[in-house]
């Protein structure tokens, strides 16, 4: 029997590091890198193009991008806020962008300093800008509109779903491939994410395929499941369930990468990830990171000795 196949997508080189006060050395995140892809992890969100005075730690984002671009079957995201730096990692060789937009009108300023209005357009002028390059030769990344504090803001306060249900409708008018929720904060409750997701679902269809949690309180892996049972295949997590957003005030914690697929290879769905593996790679990561927290839970208490693995890893 075929198993339903679920991708996950690591974040944690963007948005496990973007909230750190230390810079990884480049290296280091190359071997990272490479260890969970060792696991069978083949999608990285591998950087955010944005000014190194304002993030530091992604400076390298070229230098780790073309790290990841030389290792077999990796698919690359990226993260811009703006033209500018969505040219540079069309550049660099993402293939898939991620343009971040926020359904909160205060974490919108605080985050990328434009209204939900004006992230809008600038969206629409990043999409044409991508569809101008692929016309001139070049290959056809794709262009996901991320849209964050679906569920809430700790800035605003309540999001009304009817807003991101607006917002989401806008990015797909203004040539986004795709769209993808994001809670943020660890807003979320499972009845909330069942029912939203069902709304964008509705105007979107299968253009809203993946998801972005946050473990903050508690509710992550709940999240998971209640969009699993809708349909969704791809979410983003974090080795060692690092992350945040450095201007949402308590953001702490994306759902960690190794209890995510723990979960889902489980229950019976096909990751393509090697658990064993995946708890080295965590376990560098440690090493990689001295002093630095991580939340993950099956590194911690280890698999269960009648876990049977997926053929596939066996």
């Amino acid at each position: 029997m075929t198993k339903d196949p679920v991708t996950i997508v690591e974040v944690g080189l963007r948005d496990g590091l973007q909230i750190l006060d230390r810079v990884m050395p480049t290296a280091d995140k190359l071997r990272w890198l490479e260890a969970e892809h060792r696991a069978g992890v083949n999608r990285f969100e591998a950087a955010s193009f944005v000014p190194p005075r304002l993030l530091p730690q992604m400076a390298d984002a070229a230098e780790v991008v073309a790290g990841a671009r030389a290792l077999p079957g990796v698919i690359i995201h990226t993260l811009a806020p703006n033209l500018k730096g969505a040219m540079a990692a069309l550049a660099a060789g993402s293939d898939v962008l991620v343009l971040p937009l926020s359904a909160s009108e205060a974490h919108s300023r605080a985050n990328i300093r434009k209204t939900r209005e004006e992230s809008v357009e600038e969206l629409a002028r990043v999409c044409r800008a991508r569809d101008e390059r692929a016309r001139e030769g070049g290959c056809q990344t794709r262009i996901d509109a991320g849209i964050s504090t679906a569920f809430g803001c700790t800035i605003q306060g309540e999001v009304p779903e009817d807003e991101v249900v607006r917002l989401a409708e806008a990015c797909l008018e203004a040539g986004a491939d795709r769209v993808a929720l994001a809670d943020t904060v660890g807003y979320a409750d499972p009845a909330q994410v069942r029912r939203l997701y069902r709304r964008v679902k509705e105007i979107a269809g299968d253009r809203l395929q993946s998801a972005h949690f946050h473990d903050t309180r508690g509710l992550g892996l709940a999240n998971c499941l209640a969009v699993l049972d809708i349909g969704i295949r791809e979410f983003d997590a974090s080795l060692g369930g690092l992350g945040g957003c450095p201007h949402a005030p308590g953001a702490s914690g994306n759902v960690a990468t190794e209890d995510l697929a723990f979960m889902l290879e489980a229950m019976g769905f096909d990751t393509g990830i090697d658990l064993d593996r995946l708890i080295e790679a965590q376990r560098l990561l440690a090493t990689l990171l001295p002093g630095q927290t991580l939340h993950g839970k099956i590194a911690a208490a280890g698999l269960p000795k009648h876990f049977h693995r997926s053929p596939v890893h066996a």
